[in-house]
């Protein structure tokens, strides 16, 4: 099995996660948005962060959603995370539903998910509206994101915000003292998998918080850290290494504006680290290697390579002064891309981390709330996913003569079941 290489803080649940972590990064930068003046940005520290989770989980148990299931639908935003984790940390079973779906399939999974409640963005407002309109679903709270006040029935998240933040500070402790049981499903995931039929995974406390348990004890990030969000956030990889994972070393989110937007928002957000599935990344690589080639200076950077490399055999590592320059053009912060999802092309793999950019590849699904392997310092090799996290025990069933077959995995971050 592998051994850690860093120490980990343990929690027990998410609630527990954003308590402990709250406390220590409280004053830290959570988000980081655009403001109408450029290079101006608006902050969202840790701590108001968890108040807004805290004032929203306090009004939606005392709407009667306690132990309810909740939907949650819309882009990558702000008002996501606080919803995840405002039903997830008290109130009851969250179900990030997929913002790509047909309006009929949203349909299908609010019906089999039996939740009483959803959450989402203007976006959403016509297929809502047919749903309320037919009333074949168990939808007691259609929550807007984006209106201000109630109208015609829908509720404002805003506005329950503030009204559960009265009644904290009317003394209401319902939400604040409300107890997890870290093995029962706290998380519903839709995944198609390989059928036609999306399942349904059902996600424990336990699950989630021992992975994020091993992703901190082989790869380092810190409170100065600050991630791209990309990938869907309703996708188990961006939710828990993209969105947890930072909230629970202190780091900061910054929202992409779009796949053409990608290397500006890196720039201007400073962005230390990223995670997105190979394709973007193999994309990026072109895009610098092209870059390079168009301003004459591809056999130098090779040259450079070729020194670099020499060089790190004795432990030297000139990568990020030789290539400053490309570096700069990405805001000159970043150090750390994941990709995950699919195989990544090993030059691109190889090319990243020859220019200073540390690439790790890793592998995961739903069903292991998601990471089974990774690369890390200790344990890399271009093509290779890695080894397997510390707590989980893998194998390969009935291996062929190239030692080719089925991944079996086991460890507390396996789901608890399909529903």
């Amino acid at each position: 099995m592998r051994k850690p290489i860093y120490k980990a803080e343990k929690y027990t649940d998410l609630k527990d996660m954003l308590k402990k972590t709250g406390e220590k990064f409280g004053d830290k930068t959570a988000y980081l948005f655009k403001t109408d003046v450029e290079g101006k940005f608006r902050k969202v520290t840790h701590k108001e962060f968890r108040d807004e989770v805290n004032s929203l989980g306090t009004k939606l148990i005392e709407m009667g959603l306690k132990d309810k299931r909740i939907a949650v639908i819309s882009e990558n935003r702000y008002e996501w995370g606080v919803d995840y984790l405002a039903v997830a940390t008290g109130t009851g079973v969250i179900v990030p539903l997929d913002k790509a779906l047909p309006d009929n399939e949203i349909e299908s999974l609010i019906i089999r998910s039996e939740v009483d409640a959803i959450f989402y963005s203007n976006k959403y407002d016509k297929v809502m509206n047919r749903i309320r309109e037919q009333g074949n679903t168990n939808l007691k709270y259609f929550i807007s994101m984006d209106l201000e006040k109630e109208e015609s029935g829908i509720k404002s998240q805003k506005e329950l915000t503030m009204q559960g933040r009265k009644l904290l500070e009317e003394g209401n402790r319902d939400f604040l003292d409300s107890k997890i049981d870290n093995e029962k499903m706290g998380i519903m995931l839709f995944t198609s998998g390989t059928t036609a039929i999306s399942k349904a995974v059902m996600l424990s406390h336990k699950n989630i918080c021992s992975n994020l348990q091993d992703i901190t004890s082989v790869i380092k990030l810190t409170s100065e850290d600050r991630f791209l969000s990309f990938l869907p956030l309703h996708h188990t990889f961006e939710c828990t290494v993209g969105f947890l994972y930072p909230l629970s070393t202190g780091g900061s989110i910054a929202f992409c504006d779009g796949i053409r937007h990608i290397a500006e928002n890196i720039k201007e957000y400073q962005i230390t680290a990223m995670i997105s599935v190979p394709i973007l990344f193999e994309a990026m690589y072109r895009k610098v290697m092209k870059s390079i080639e168009k301003k004459g200076k591809l056999e130098t950077v090779k040259k450079g390579i070729k020194i670099s490399r020499f060089l790190l055999k004795f432990g030297i590592d000139i990568r990020k002064k030789l290539f400053k320059e490309i570096h700069d053009t990405l805001g000159g912060k970043v150090r750390l891309f994941v990709a995950g999802g699919a195989a990544l092309d090993p030059e691109t793999e190889q090319g990243f981390n020859d220019l200073g950019f540390t690439m790790y590849q890793g592998y995961g699904l739903t069903e292991s709330s998601p990471v089974i392997a990774a690369e890390d310092d200790k344990y890399r090799r271009i093509g290779s996913i890695g080894k397997a996290f510390p707590s989980l025990d893998v194998k390969i069933d009935n291996p062929n003569e190239e030692g080719i077959g089925e991944l079996l995995a086991k460890g507390p971050s396996i789901m608890l079941r399909i529903l």
